[in-house]
């Protein structure tokens, strides 16, 4: 589980840096590397983005409040 929370904060980080270019200078990276908002492509970043929100949402009620981004240690 701790790979898929590093993929899913990555993935946040790309969509809130996105949203960020698009407020303050109109550029929409995503839709610039794919040609375009709608395609194949531009569609399939931004559903895993979302994904990756919702996840990260969830998650923490899932694991009893503990959203691990390290390896757990025996104490």
């Amino acid at each position: 589980m701790r790979i898929v929370n590093i993929i899913a904060y990555i993935l946040v980080i790309v969509g809130a840096l996105n949203w960020g270019l698009f407020g303050f200078f109109n550029f929409n990276l995503v839709s610039s590397i794919f040609a375009g908002a709608r395609t194949a492509g531009s569609v399939i970043v931004y559903t895993l983005i979302a994904l990756a929100a919702l996840w990260l949402i969830l998650s923490p009620f899932i694991t009893d409040g503990v959203l691990w981004l390290k390896n757990k240690r025996a104490e």
